[in-house]
C-alpha cells in the first residue's frame, strides 16, 4: 500500500511558508548539547527529539527496537534549554520524528553541490501511513545563504535557490529533492530541522502559514556557477572512483 503524500508538494517538491514572527533567543540553540554528526559539510547536530529520548542523531531504524522516523521522544535536558524550539516543532500538530538543530560552518557553492543529498525519511514507514518529509525553521539571520534544491543533482536547470533569513520556514520532500545549503556567512548557521508525517493536520498548518509552491530563485553569477559546478562534479567523480560507487546514490541518514 502506498503512503499518503501531500498534493501541495507534487509540483515542485517544496513549500515556502510565512516567516516566523515570534521571538527567537539564540541562547536556546547555543546552549544545547551537540553531537559531531556530519551532513552537507562541516556540521554538528543538537537533537531535541530522538528515537528513544537520548542525545544521539541516528536514523530511528538503528534503534532497539527499530522504528520509522516518527514518534520521536523529546529529550528533557534539551527541551529545558530550548522550550520555544520544542514548542515550534510541536505546533503543527503532526507526528514528529527527529527534531534537531543543525550547526553549519561557512562553505562554498561547490561544497554545497558536492554535499547535496537525498534523505532516508521513510525506511520502515508502514504503507498506508503519511509520507515523512522535512521541515526547516531558520534560526540565524543568513539572508545571503541559500538552500539549493534540485530534482537532478547533475542538472543545474532543475535548481531552485531559496534565501535563508531568520524566520524562514520551508517544507521539503527531501527524499525526492536533492538539497544542501550554501552558507556564505562568517559565523555558523543554525536551523531547526523536523521530520513530520504528511497528513491533514500538517496540510492545515501549511495552509494557515500561506504555503506557496514556487518562488523566484536567488540570483547567481552564471560564470561563477558554471565554474563551481565543474569543481563539485570533479569532486563527486573522484569520490565515486575512491569508493567504487557513488555514496550519494544511497539515501542519507542525516
Amino acid at each position: 500500500m502506498s503512503h499518503y503524500r501531500m498534493p501541495i508538494l507534487d509540483e515542485t517538491g517544496y513549500v515556502v511558508l510565512d516567516s516566523y514572527g515570534g521571538v527567537m533567543d539564540p541562547a536556546e540553540w547555543l546552549t544545547l548539547e551537540y553531537v559531531d554528526w556530519k551532513s552537507s559539510g562541516d556540521t554538528r547536530f543538537a537533537p531535541i527529539a530522538s528515537a528513544h529520548g537520548e542525545i544521539e542523531c541516528n536514523g530511528f531504524w538503528h534503534a532497539n527496537p527499530p522504528k520509522a522516523d516518527k514518534d520521536g521522544v523529546w529529550i528533557p535536558s534539551q527541551v529545558a534549554k530550548a522550550p520555544t524550539l520544542a514548542a515550534r516543532a510541536q505546533a503543527p500538530g503532526a507526528n514528529v520524528g527527529r527534531s534537531r538543530v543543525i550547526e553549519l560552518q561557512p562553505n562554498t557553492y561547490a561544497d554545497c553541490l558536492y554535499n547535496s543529498h537525498l534523505d532516508d525519511n521513510n525506511r520502515l514507514n508502514p504503507g498506508g501511513e503519511g509520507w515523512v518529509i522535512r521541515n526547516f525553521m531558520q534560526l540565524t539571520d543568513n539572508p545571503d545563504s541559500i538552500m539549493v534544491l534540485r530534482e537532478d543533482v547533475r542538472d543545474p536547470s532543475t535548481e531552485t535557490r531559496l534565501r535563508l533569513p531568520a524566520g524562514a520556514q520551508l517544507v521539503v520532500d527531501s527524499e525526492r529533492m536533492w538539497h544542501s545549503v550554501w552558507h556564505t556567512g562568517s559565523q555558523p548557521r543554525y536551523c531547526l530541522i523536523n521530520s513530520f508525517e504528511s497528513g491533514p493536520v500538517l496540510e492545515a498548518w501549511i495552509e494557515a502559514n500561506h504555503g506557496i509552491t514556487r518562488v523566484e530563485s536567488a540570483p547567481i553569477d552564471a560564470d561563477y556557477a558554471a565554474a563551481e559546478e565543474l569543481v563539485a562534479h570533479e569532486r563527486r567523480d573522484a569520490r565515486t572512483a575512491f569508493y567504487g560507487h557513488d555514496p550519494s546514490a544511497v539515501y542519507s541518514e542525516a
